[in-house]
């Protein structure tokens, strides 16, 4: 069985595909590519879809490679169909982008479901005394907003990350050609210049790509000489 769901990501088309199958009461759930606005329903539709019997549902998020906060919502509702069915669920092997993503949340990036029904919870004891419901319920408030702030923050980051590729992507190609360096080198370098100067990586590659044009500025002197300090210690490792 698959579900698979499509929506806009900043101006391009992004899908993400819910492959599921079931072994010895177990449901297993792979979503791959991008879990954005409108997958939080595709996962709704793949659960109601799945057979009776079912003891476990267990995701593995190794084939997600981006996630915007909409990712937040897809775990609520993993955790809410848990809940609802008095069954153990887990969403495992975050990598990359949406592993990043979890931690600025606040979230176990191991296995942001642990707390689920599954779990036994703390030893018998005296019980704390219940904090007051109108501080708990602000501190919560607090909490979640500035993780939605820090969330927004990384999305614009990514937003321009995104905008920017093809620049970089010149860059590339021009310390490619001059440096007879592969892809992945000529990112190191242009990253290692970048830090070396304290220059934003699409500023440097924008100088570089400039550069070689007939009527294009040389490079400014700062990211002259941490560009040669990049390159001469790109050459020493080769």
């Amino acid at each position: 069985m698959t579900s698979a769901a499509r929506a806009p990501l900043y101006r391009r088309p992004a899908t993400l595909v819910i492959d599921a199958r079931t072994e010895t009461g177990r449901a297993l759930l792979s979503p791959r590519g991008e879990l954005v606005r409108g997958c939080v329903d595709t996962l709704a539709t793949t659960l109601a879809a799945l057979p009776a019997g079912v003891v476990r549902v267990e995701l593995d998020m190794s084939a997600v490679h981006f996630m915007d906060s909409t990712g937040l919502e897809f775990l609520e509702l993993l955790n809410e169909y848990g809940w609802d069915h008095g069954l153990p669920v887990s969403a495992t092997a975050w990598d990359g982008q949406p592993r990043r993503i979890l931690e600025l949340a606040g979230l176990d990036s191991a296995d942001p479901l642990h707390t689920g029904p599954q779990d036994p919870g703390p030893a018998p004891g005296p019980e704390p005394p219940a904090p007051s419901p109108s501080l708990s319920s602000s501190a919560v408030s607090r909490e979640r907003a500035e993780r939605i702030r820090v969330l927004e923050e990384e999305m614009d980051q990514l937003r321009r990350a995104i905008a920017s590729r093809p620049l970089i992507d010149q860059a590339r190609g021009v310390l490619m050609a001059v440096h007879a360096c592969t892809s992945d080198q000529a990112w190191d370098i242009l990253r290692e210049t970048s830090q070396r100067s304290n220059t934003k990586l699409h500023t440097v590659a924008e100088a570089v790509t400039a550069s070689i044009t007939a009527d294009g500025p040389p490079l400014p002197q700062c990211l002259r000489g941490a560009l040669r300090a990049a390159l001469l210690r790109h050459r020493a490792h080769r």
